[in-house]
């Protein structure tokens, strides 16, 4: 095995891994009959990006992004499911989801039937998703602001923090392995923000271990 496979199999197993997280909150939901307390943009907004990059990996015919992404997509939409069924706030979901619907086959139109040149079509669209996935790992730098300013880490998940940190690294790799900086680049914010988050488990954790504070949350 190349260095290429087993950064594709590192991709796939980590990526994978970290998808499979919600089903902690699938299990919640399940357990409770509730949706409360369980967060749902990130379902719906994790789903995109899985089928954006689900697209590019199609045009590029990149079996590791096919696969991850198809995984991806399907658990999220499992997740979103499941919420829509326990929610108490079912008409605002749909919205959510239907908008999320509409803007999704606006750019596939665009990518499918404006933009016919390959290169192009590949450039815009490696572009659109890698700016959609940089704004992702940004998005939670709201809370890691107010755990400095409650010095408290127990909104963080460690073992969320790792599998992101391990994503992040793997699909960076993989990303200048193929000298494809729209998988590379925005691949990095994940390991910086979760290089901030190991800190701040070093500079905030629990005097006492055995009772962990955090609890899982999505990114």
């Amino acid at each position: 095995m190349d260095f290429l496979q087993f950064l594709s199999c590192a991709c796939i197993v980590f990526t994978v891994g970290m998808f499979s997280t919600g089903l902690t909150d699938l299990k919640k939901m399940r357990a409770s009959q509730s949706a409360d307390n369980v967060q749902f943009l990130p379902f719906l907004t994790t789903c995109l990006n899985n089928l954006g990059w689900l697209y590019y990996g199609i045009l590029k015919k990149d079996g590791t992004l096919i696969i991850v992404n198809s995984i991806g997509a399907s658990l999220q939409s499992l997740y979103i499911l499941t919420y829509c069924h326990y929610t108490k706030t079912r008409r605002l979901v749909w919205v959510q989801t239907f908008t999320a619907s509409t803007v999704l086959c606006g750019a596939w139109l665009y990518f499918s039937l404006i933009l016919t040149e390959g290169e192009i079509q590949l450039a815009q669209l490696g572009l659109a998703c890698s700016v959609f996935t940089v704004s992702m790992y940004l998005s939670p730098l709201t809370d890691l602001v107010e755990i400095v300013r409650s010095r408290s880490v127990e909104r963080l998940s460690f073992p969320l923090t790792v599998a992101t940190f391990l994503t992040s690294t793997s699909w960076t790799l993989y990303g200048l392995q193929l000298q494809d900086y729209y998988i590379m680049v925005p691949n990095t914010p994940g390991i910086i923000t979760s290089l901030v988050r190991f800190f701040l488990f070093w500079k905030f954790a629990p005097v006492n271990l055995d009772k962990p504070t955090y609890k899982l949350i999505q990114i």
